[in-house]
């Protein structure tokens, strides 16, 4: 059996390098702080919010209009007793033309349903990347403050 992983997909009135573009600009979809540069291969970045969630990804991969994979290099999640359970994963988009429309898988390899953060990291990256990713590809705005319930 293989192991599963937290997918999210969708698809959208836009091409490739549109999708592209977007997904590389971190900091119009995805809301706390961000340091340092997220658009070029080997390139090192933080995302912090708040107390509650920080972690470091490297660029390990970026073809351009095709994939973007980030190696979670470091990470601290306040709310699960693994607050590192992110060490070591990749973060994945990959883009596809179809017709003309574009598809968009997002993967965060290693971290699967028997994990602690699964479910709450389900929900928030479900709403980042269905939502305000979506919405930066589809309409130039992302929606990266989402609101906490």
């Amino acid at each position: 059996m293989t192991k599963q992983h937290l997918t999210a997909a969708f698809t959208v009135d836009k091409t490739p390098e549109e999708a592209f573009a977007a997904i590389n600009n971190v900091r119009a979809w995805w809301s706390g702080e961000i340091d340092g540069v997220t658009d070029e291969l080997g390139a090192e970045w933080t995302y912090r919010y708040k107390d509650i969630h920080y972690s470091k990804q490297k660029i390990v991969e970026l073809i351009p209009s095709k994939k973007v994979v980030w190696l979670v290099q470091d990470s601290y999640l306040s709310f699960i007793k693994d607050k590192d359970e992110w060490n070591g994963t990749k973060i994945t988009f990959e883009i596809a033309a179809n017709g003309d429309k574009t598809e968009i898988k997002f993967t965060h390899v290693g971290l699967a349903p028997n994990d602690e953060c699964f479910e709450a990291c389900s929900d928030a990256w479900g709403s980042y990347i269905k939502g305000s990713l979506r919405s930066l590809i589809a309409t130039g705005k992302g929606q990266p403050n989402v609101k906490e319930s």
